[in-house]
């Protein structure tokens, strides 16, 4: 196994942004985009990173990419190191696998949210109200049941702190009409490709988000696509409604999180055991979806 990245430091080229897992670089009109092995839970990125998790994330990212061009355009040039800038060729280590240049696009502010199993705070919200964003839901709904159709859940893009589920009209209010329309219509196109085929490979997508940006004039598909970090996946021959699924993704973090006392100033040092069995989940989910290893 090799050494776990918790970040990087490309000093040839302008950082951009540190984000919860990801250190994105500016290169004119290209960025680069490295997914460390850092891992965030509650909004809070914690102190022990996951071996392999960014090569994982990336590997992953690019085999959905690849799968849903047909759907909608997207933001990758090339995540092949021998294609790179001179200038990041002696960082050619450390970029393999967990690396890709990518278009510069303008990002949409929201989170295109596809739910197609209710779970999490789309369950809170359905047993206070009987609704999700605003959407009406079947009445007796309990824990990880299958929707009647996958129901678009937009929220608001936070650079700080939790994100916040907004209706259909307030993401009109704040991208427009047409914009709108597109971005839902794309998301549960993109879902129902993907959740079909995963199923077909023993994994459930209960939910998933998907981002977007202006390039061009054209709306298209960017960051990080149908990964354990940005959905939910349950293996198809555990599931059952009416209680928490065993799952592939940070769920397992978010738990052994909820066991304990901690305060978001301090977040806990991730044990040695709880993070093999973590990056093991990752891995799984993994292959089982794509069929690689690293």
């Amino acid at each position: 196994m090799e050494k776990a990245l918790f970040q990087t430091d490309i000093k040839e080229v302008p950082l951009l942004k540190r984000g919860k897992v990801r250190d994105i670089y500016d290169l004119g009109d290209r960025l680069l985009i490295v997914a460390t092995d850092r891992i965030s839970a509650f909004d809070v990125v914690l102190p022990t990173p996951i071996p392999d998790k960014g090569k994982i994330l990336t590997l992953m990212t690019l085999f959905w990419l690849d799968f849903l061009k047909d759907i909608v355009e997207n933001h990758l040039i090339t995540a092949y190191i021998e294609e790179y800038p001179e200038i990041l060729k002696s960082y050619k280590e450390i970029l393999h696998q967990r690396s890709m240049i990518v278009k510069k696009a303008k990002v949409i502010p929201v989170e295109c949210i596809v739910r197609g199993y209710i779970t999490g705070s789309a369950m809170k919200e359905y047993q206070k109200t009987g609704k999700v964003c605003g959407i009406k839901l079947p009445e007796g709904l309990k824990e990880a049941d299958k929707l009647p159709e996958p129901i678009f859940t937009p929220s608001t893009k936070a650079e700080e702190g939790h994100d916040i589920n907004i209706t259909f009209d307030e993401l009109i209010n704040i991208v427009g009409k047409e914009v709108a329309e597109t971005l839902r219509d794309l998301s549960l196109k993109l879902y129902i490709k993907a959740s079909n085929y995963a199923e077909s490979r023993g994994i459930i997508i209960a939910d998933t988000k998907f981002e977007f940006g202006f390039y061009e004039g054209k709306i298209i598909l960017i960051d990080e696509v149908l990964t354990p970090d940005s959905s939910r996946f349950w293996p198809k021959d555990e599931y059952e409604p009416g209680k928490p699924q065993k799952s592939f993704d940070k769920q397992f973090i978010r738990d052994w999180l909820s066991s304990l006392s901690w305060e978001e100033k301090a977040p806990p040092t991730i044990p040695p055991d709880i993070v093999e069995k973590t990056r093991a989940k990752y891995f799984e989910a993994l292959y089982r979806l794509t069929g690689k290893t690293l």
